[in-house]
């Protein structure tokens, strides 16, 4: 197997996947194609809508249609060029508890009719099971994914090794590192439909962190029946490369009309907010007035054009280093998607791993939500774990931000060094100047221009959340580093003295001498020069 990532941001990323009937990018939506009921022809997705690849069900193929696609090969029974994904049939065992068919006899089929891409029969954990049933369910697919390579004989098609354990997140981390050790060429995420019913997608988004960081990540991660549009965005940001939803057609059989943001019924609209081919050419009031066949075709197509577009805003998302806005944005749309956004501090370790150090554009600050970002976590981590002041620095000369950036360039810190050459070399380079900032805490004058402490814009006046965060930051900072003493501008005017609070508690419990000069709005600059020189001096002094 070739995967090949050209992109990356946060876990999400751009990919060239090869198949043996062509290559494909990810992220990638795998329509699903039901024979019996099809509302749009299968080669119509890939030549107007510019769907890459397709998935069936092997199963319902071989109990409804037996040698037919055996004969006539899957790509020219289903009438599409492109690449084929097959699933095995255990979405039926999670409904109705049992198929009637071997893993043996469903993998020679997966094999006989040619698909692109083929998933091994696993076992399904579900939903509302016990963590007793969830423990069988992991073992006995473990079980067949060891055997399966004893059955397969064609090395032609990428297989797919399903990580299962539902809730039950020890369990899904223990499936992910069995399911990782053996070579299969991608791994799925088992069992989540019934969580994304239920509205859990914040035990979704746990479901697959936990599975991404067991499994090798060259691998692509594949999430089951996740085929709407507001929730590609997070989770490709959470490491899902491929998806597959038969959800275009079945909403589009209830009247019901996708969105990025949601999803409105046809017989409750009055516009259509989409400029697709479609609903260009008609309105809802027109739409309604046709056969119910004829609206189902429309609202089909429309939610195909509906992901099709949302994919390319991921993806064009990922190119510019904005995924989290992006998701961010979509989360916003839904509570539950809200929620899973804010499980994503539970795991920060492996967003900073895998998401790039530096990007070419920089990065917006809306609230405290944003805490969460990697940019910000892996700055905090290095800043105290890496990083020491220069040789010799006695005083800490806290300053407030800037409204320019970068911090050194701004009218006010040319204030701050025309006072510096005025005290004189042996003075000032015992003086160390850092800015504390939103959002990340304390800034080193000499690092402001290192990405991305620059290179953001933050949203004003700052969130209750985010002064504390920045406190503690400074709190923290004070404590950790070797300064004697702490001189302080202080900007009531933004910060409401919690800085101070928190800069001077520090100072307390380190047992050294704290100053701060209020940056009062009716005083000149010059006399708050002044009254800088004369704080240093006090504590340079003692």
């Amino acid at each position: 197997m070739s995967f090949e990532i050209k992109e990356k941001d946060l876990l999400g990323r751009i990919g060239k996947l090869k198949t043996k009937s062509g290559t494909i990018e990810t992220p990638l939506l795998f329509p699903v194609i039901n024979p019996s009921v099809q509302p749009v022809l299968p080669q119509r997705l890939k030549d107007v809508f510019g769907f890459e690849a397709v998935i069936t069900n092997a199963y319902i193929l071989k109990k409804r249609y037996q040698n037919k696609p055996i004969e006539e090969g899957l790509h020219n029974f289903l009438k599409f060029n492109g690449a084929t994904m097959t699933d095995s049939g255990a979405y039926q065992i999670l409904v109705y508890g049992d198929v009637e068919y071997s893993q043996k006899e469903i993998v020679a089929y997966e094999e006989g009719i040619g698909t692109d891409i083929a998933t091994i029969l696993d076992i399904p954990t579900g939903w509302r099971v016990t963590k007793e049933q969830a423990t069988l369910t992991v073992a006995e697919t473990h079980k067949r994914a060891k055997e399966f390579f004893n059955l397969k004989t064609r090395d032609d098609i990428l297989w797919v090794g399903p990580v299962q354990g539902g809730k039950h997140l020890d369990l899904v981390a223990a499936s992910a590192k069995e399911m990782g050790n053996l070579p299969f060429n991608i791994h799925a995420l088992g069992s989540p439909t019934e969580v994304m019913e239920n509205y859990r997608y914040d035990v979704l988004a746990e479901m697959i962190l936990t599975a991404k960081k067991g499994i090798p990540i060259e691998r692509p991660l594949h999430l089951f029946g996740a085929g709407h549009p507001s929730m590609f965005a997070i989770a490709v940001a959470l490491g899902c490369d491929l998806f597959d939803s038969a959800a275009y057609a079945l909403y589009a059989r209830e009247g019901r009309y996708m969105t990025e943001n949601g999803t409105w019924r046809i017989q409750e609209m009055d516009y259509f907010p989409c400029t697709c081919p479609n609903c260009a050419a008609e309105t809802p009031k027109s739409l309604m007035a046709k056969s119910a066949k004829e609206r189902t075709v429309f609202l089909a197509e429309h939610n195909l054009w509906a992901c099709i577009a949302e994919l390319k805003r991921v993806k064009q998302a990922i190119r510019d280093g904005r995924l989290w806005e992006l998701t961010e944005m979509r989360a916003h749309a839904h509570p539950a998607l809200l929620s899973a956004l804010k499980r994503v501090k539970n795991h920060k370790d492996i967003l900073e791993t895998f998401n790039p150090s530096i990007k070419s554009s920089g990065f917006f600050y809306f609230n405290h939500e944003d805490l969460a970002r990697p940019e910000i976590t892996h700055y905090r981590d290095r800043l105290l774990n890496r990083y020491t002041p220069p040789v010799n620095t006695k005083t800490l000369l806290l300053l407030p931000q800037t409204r320019n950036k970068p911090f050194h360039k701004s009218p006010e810190m040319k204030k701050i060094r025309q006072l510096l050459r005025i005290l004189g070399p042996n003075i000032a380079d015992q003086i160390h100047v850092a800015i504390f900032c939103a959002p990340f805490g304390i800034v080193p004058i000499e690092l402001d221009e290192v990405y991305p402490l620059s290179q953001h814009e933050t949203a004003l006046p700052l969130d209750r959340e985010t002064i504390e965060y920045v406190a503690e930051q400074t709190a923290t900072y004070i404590k950790q580093m070797p300064y004697n003493n702490v001189t302080m501008l202080n900007d009531p005017k933004l910060w409401a003295n919690h800085i101070k609070n928190a800069a001077k508690n520090a100072c307390t419990e380190k047992n050294i001498t704290f100053e701060t000069v209020e940056a009062n709005k009716t005083e000149s600059s010059k006399q708050l020069v002044t009254n800088l020189k004369a704080a240093l001096l006090k504590q340079l002094n003692k």
